[in-house]
């Protein structure tokens, strides 16, 4: 039997949206959802038909023909043209995984009933979501202001009837599928097509997926880094509670905290040291990896705030009696947030790959590339070099796309956030990072192996047991691409057993 999450008032938040997403729920909407759509849609068609002023975008033209006015009679043929007309999105197709965060977003922000739209088209969204029916959306398009006004556009397109959707594992015109669906293709009403367009549903989709992702991330950077620390012989003082509670950043002291849970009980760490102190990259983890923690924490607040918004335009107050243009479709506060998250995640794959390289350069009794016989083999030599490869790519991508700006709409548009850039950026920076920490973990895992017969904690030991399951001892050359692949399949199911969202 299928379970549902009720569409409601109540704040929705990354652990609720990451619980229906895990667990599959389906998507209803609630009674008082209803009604704030139905009451909204009826006082827009009688101020309509009261009065006969230029309401923007409902019944004028948009962008910088805002002040051509369109006959009543046009408005529905309005609305149509102009889903058609802004779908010219390009390059990439968006991952399902975000086109369908894009449309729980969407239903979720018009179901305050401060947009205008019909229930129907409410209830055809939520069919799309609850039987994947899946609009194709495009990476490029948006500017991050007048809302994701190309991406939207093509979510919009199967309303319609027109546009492609995923369905059933392909590719396929959408109206072809309501067809078969037996599903009518809707018949927009005034101000229906903008409320689909204005809004950051597709910046908010990818912020979304990117912080669900990045706190599993965030414990296995944590995870990694102590394997690769007890591997290379490391000092464990300078996670002491002590050092962190007289620079109390809350990240840096919950570093700290995780890394001697990982290592207690490890006979390599509490062994007999001969260096005095550790690389920055061991030894700071708790600073570096921390800092990025806490910029996680306020990505993730900024995010709550945004998928609790109405972020169309123009937006009606029933009770009020006032339908006001204005500008939440911006979305500069995401652009911004998005840039400092894609930051915080690439400096956990830069001191990654520096950790990868003091493991291979023959320190600490460790053979030169974690290979028997260097020299015939070339042992972990060149993940160290795809990784440093990676991370300068990170770098570049983490250029902030928010301080940019390009005039649009004949100057009425004149700035905007390029939010949307912002999001794509962080995305891959998050894909790259999952390729940095596997050939981390390839490396480490290793490095622990020449360790023996002395051994980690249990905690560690497990892991890397469960770990060595797929990817075994490197005990000459073979082809590494195949191992980093299995190492990030890896990554992205092994059951951690913690709740990710606390950190």
């Amino acid at each position: 039997m299928d379970e549902f999450y009720y569409i409601s008032s109540d704040v929705l938040d990354i652990e609720t949206i990451f619980n229906v997403v895990e667990n599959k729920l389906k998507l209803r909407l609630s009674d008082e959802a209803k009604i704030n759509i139905e009451r909204c849609r009826k006082y827009l068609d009688n101020k309509i038909g009261e009065n006969k002023k230029p309401i923007y975008g409902i019944n004028t033209g948009f962008g910088s023909l805002c002040n051509v006015t369109i006959d009543e009679k046009h408005l529905s043929t309005l609305q149509e043209n102009l889903v058609m007309s802004h779908a010219c999105g390009t390059g990439e197709k968006v991952p399902t995984s975000v086109v369908k965060l894009m449309l729980l977003l969407k239903i979720q922000s018009l179901s305050y009933g401060h947009s205008g739209v019909q229930l129907d088209t409410v209830l055809r969204l939520i069919d799309f979501y609850n039987e994947d029916v899946l609009p194709v959306v495009y990476t490029q398009g948006s500017l991050g202001a007048s809302g994701d006004l190309a991406p939207l556009a093509h979510l919009a397109l199967p309303l319609l009837g027109k546009g492609e959707v995923y369905y059933e594992g392909k590719i396929t015109a959408s109206e072809t599928v309501l067809k078969k669906k037996k599903w009518k293709p809707i018949v927009l009403q005034s101000k229906e097509g903008l409320a689909m367009l204005n809004g950051t549903q597709f910046m908010s989709a990818y912020g979304v997926w990117c912080i669900m992702n990045a706190y599993r991330l965030s414990y296995l950077a944590d995870l990694i880094g102590t394997i690769s620390l007890d591997a290379f012989d490391g000092l464990t003082e300078p996670f002491h509670r002590l050092i962190h509670l007289v620079r109390p950043h809350k990240g840096q002291i919950k570093t700290a905290e995780r890394i001697l849970r990982f290592i207690e009980g490890s006979e390599i760490a509490i062994q007999k040291k001969t260096q005095v102190q550790d690389p920055y990259s061991f030894r700071c983890m708790p600073q570096v990896h921390g800092a990025s923690k806490d910029a996680l924490a306020y990505v993730r607040k900024v995010f709550k705030t945004e998928m609790n918004s109405v972020t169309d335009n123009p937006n009606i107050f029933v009770d009020q009696d006032e339908v006001l243009s204005g500008g939440n479709f911006h979305g500069q506060p995401l652009a911004m947030a998005l840039d400092y998250l894609g930051i915080a995640l690439a400096e956990w794959g830069s001191i990654s790959e520096r950790r990868t390289y003091q493991l291979i350069s023959g320190q600490r009794g460790l053979p030169s590339f974690l290979v028997n016989d260097p020299g015939l083999n070339s042992g972990l030599m060149i993940p160290q070099y795809t990784a440093a490869s990676i991370v300068s790519q990170n770098k570049q991508l983490a250029t902030p796309a928010s301080v940019d700006s390009i005039v649009s709409s004949n100057g009425q548009e004149d700035h905007v956030s390029m939010g949307a850039n912002a999001a794509t950026k962080c995305f891959k920076i998050m894909e790259n990072l999952k390729s940095i920490l596997a050939i981390e973990l390839l490396t480490a895992s290793q490095a622990l192996a020449f360790r023996r017969p002395m051994k980690s904690s249990s905690f560690i030991e497990d892991f890397c047991s469960a770990y060595t399951e797929k990817v075994s001892f490197v005990d000459k050359d073979r082809i590494f691409h195949n191992d980093i692949q299995t190492t990030i399949g890896f990554l992205e199911t092994v059951e951690l057993n913690a709740p990710l969202f606390q950190n």
